[in-house]
């Protein structure tokens, strides 16, 4: 049996697989904040997840509507997804399948940061709060129960299998790296498992850069000391937060002419590889001599080896997801009879309440102890009477089936009789 989702829950989203770097550049939001307070005016919740390779937003509502304020806010080529496809997709995000390198479990943290500035920022609802958290904890059973994350590579070291590529061996290089953050530490690692003459670590806070070196047996440098040691690396391995390039083609022109050999006739050839997003490359670098620049977009070729050799781990995923999809739905339709028991633990509550001051007017001048005993006594007696009709109502929400705990709600609350199928036909 197919359940039927209750509660709206849709995403819209660009990655790496339906466009390039520029694309992803274009669709992303440069101030998240101020992106989910203007969201939250048209959706009970939404989250916003922005990572180098994907731009996505989930929100509990309706695609429709969803598609129609990305558009409005002037985004255009990303795909929707409602219902049951949206759950789907996030399980798959989860679970490192849908990743650029497969596997990959950076994602995961990922999903809780953008789970925090949302809740931080008040948007985020119930319904969203638990989706993001099941596909969690689905994305961390999947990677206990499968090999798909077993030596899996990271955008980072995938960035570092790059370099080795294109220089052939990386032994005896000199490599910088520019950032200190996540990305930065998963591409430092990475290096200090190879035979290199020198690493470089640089940061906006050399505190940061400093840390990460000594993690390493690197060396910490300032960031404005950037172009000095830019020449004097083989390879330069860019992935900063920063909302605008960092790296410019007036200073690198300068800086590649200290790159001539004394018999050389031309600049010893540098590769700038640019895993940010947004980039931290101005894009005219790539038209200097001696220069190769690369992006994430050139990483594609290690993601489609790293698909290859994981392969049969993520078809394994796929028999688990399959089946945390049918209690994802359970789960989020349990949560949509809420509403119904709000409504009726209100009628309750009043009516315990009403009964209450009547018992204990008629107790007037008793102790404040008598008190006490007589609104324990109707709050436990109201719960006990309730509990079956809360099972109930929960249960026919977990099956899709809310036309049912509605009337039990109404049936209970104001009396009305439950319609046979016969007469829901006839209305």
């Amino acid at each position: 049996m197919k359940y039927e989702l209750l509660t709206p829950v849709s995403c819209a989203g660009l990655t790496h697989r339906e466009t390039d770097v520029t694309g992803l550049e274009e669709f992303r939001f440069a101030d998240e904040e101020a992106f989910l307070q203007e969201a939250r005016e048209h959706f009970k919740g939404v989250v916003l997840l922005q990572t180098c390779n994907r731009v996505e937003i989930y929100v509990q509502g309706d695609s429709e509507t969803l598609q129609h304020f990305l558009e409005e806010k002037g985004k255009k080529n990303f795909w929707t997804l409602e219902g049951c496809a949206c759950l789907n997709h996030l399980l798959h995000l989860s679970a490192g399948i849908d990743s650029m390198i497969v596997g990959e479990d950076q994602i995961l943290g990922q999903l809780k940061k953008a789970l925090s500035l949302s809740q931080a920022s008040g948007v985020c609802s119930p319904v969203l709060d638990l989706c993001i958290n099941k596909a969690v904890h689905a994305g961390i059973e999947v990677r206990k129960r499968t090999n798909i994350n077993n030596g899996a590579v990271s955008i980072g070291s995938a960035a570092v299998e790059l370099a080795e590529e294109l220089l052939g061996s990386l032994d005896g290089s000199h490599i910088l790296v520019v950032g200190g953050g996540e990305i930065g530490k998963l591409v430092a690692q990475a290096l200090a498992a190879k035979k290199l003459t020198a690493i470089y670590v640089t940061n906006r806070t050399f505190e940061t850069a400093k840390t990460l070196a000594e993690e390493i047996g690197g060396k910490a440098v300032m960031l404005d000391e950037l172009y000095r040691y830019i020449s004097l690396s083989d390879v330069v391995i860019s992935c900063t937060a920063a909302p605008h390039p960092i790296i410019h083609a007036k200073p690198i022109a300068e800086t590649i002419k200290n790159r001539v050999w004394p018999l050389d006739k031309k600049p010893k050839p540098l590769i700038l590889i640019d895993i940010a997003q947004p980039r931290d490359i101005e894009d005219s670098v790539r038209t200097i001599e001696g220069v190769r620049v690369f992006t994430i977009d050139d990483l594609k070729n290690v993601s489609e080896k790293n698909l290859i050799s994981r392969r049969h781990e993520a078809e394994l995923a796929e028999k688990f997801l399959l089946e945390e999809e049918k209690k994802f739905v359970s789960l989020i339709n349990r949560a949509s009879a809420n509403e119904a028991l709000a409504d009726l633990h209100t009628w309750a509550e009043a009516i315990r309440i009403r009964e209450r001051d009547r018992a204990l007017s008629r107790l007037s001048g008793s102790e404040i102890k008598t008190n006490e005993i007589v609104d324990d006594f109707s709050r436990v007696l109201v719960k006990k009477l309730l509990t079956d009709a809360t099972f109930a109502i929960r249960s026919c929400a977990e099956i899709g089936d809310m036309n049912t705990a509605e009337k039990i709600v109404l049936a209970i609350t104001r009396g009305k009789r439950p319609c046979s199928p016969k007469e829901d036909l006839e209305d």
